[in-house]
């Protein structure tokens, strides 16, 4: 009797924490399907942040291309040139033929969060090395700048 009752605890004891193994394999330390994870928007090329749609001057917008202009070699100039040779960070040359108006104005205004969670912003920075500091630049100032920024790779 006694080997019985030794026998029916070990088993009690193995099944409660055992469990069943082709269950434990498929739980938690596999991946979840990109179409289960709620956290990670699609990209859409627009970047992270406040700035989800630009309208577009056609023609450009002279005094906003003078001001972004301002703003550029205030705050921008000493990391980026306006061909496409890379400084500190990389050239503006040709940077709204391969960038949406909003992915620009969300790295300018929002650099941090862009460089955390954004995957172009990432392999800029593997490239570069250096993170983009934040410039505390307004959005309409950011706006300016990408005036100023389409005027660059007009000319």
């Amino acid at each position: 009797m006694k080997k019985f009752l030794l026998f029916f605890a070990l088993s009690i004891f193995f099944f409660a924490c055992g469990g069943d193994s082709a269950k434990d394999s498929s739980s938690s330390n596999a991946p979840k399907p990109k179409s289960m994870v709620a956290d990670e928007p699609a990209d859409d090329g627009k970047g992270i942040g406040e700035i989800t749609h630009v309208d577009l001057n056609d023609p450009l917008d002279a005094a906003m291309v003078e001001k972004g202009k301002g703003i550029y070699e205030m705050k921008c100039a000493a990391c980026h040139k306006l061909t496409d040779q890379r400084v500190v960070g990389p050239g503006w040359k040709g940077v709204t033929k391969i960038r949406k108006p909003e992915w620009i104005m969300n790295m300018i205004t929002n650099a941090d969060v862009m460089l955390e969670k954004d995957p172009a912003a990432q392999e800029l920075l593997k490239e570069c090395l250096v993170r983009m500091p934040n410039q505390n630049i307004s959005i309409e100032d950011a706006r300016a700048v990408l005036e100023f920024m389409f005027q660059n790779d007009a000319g």
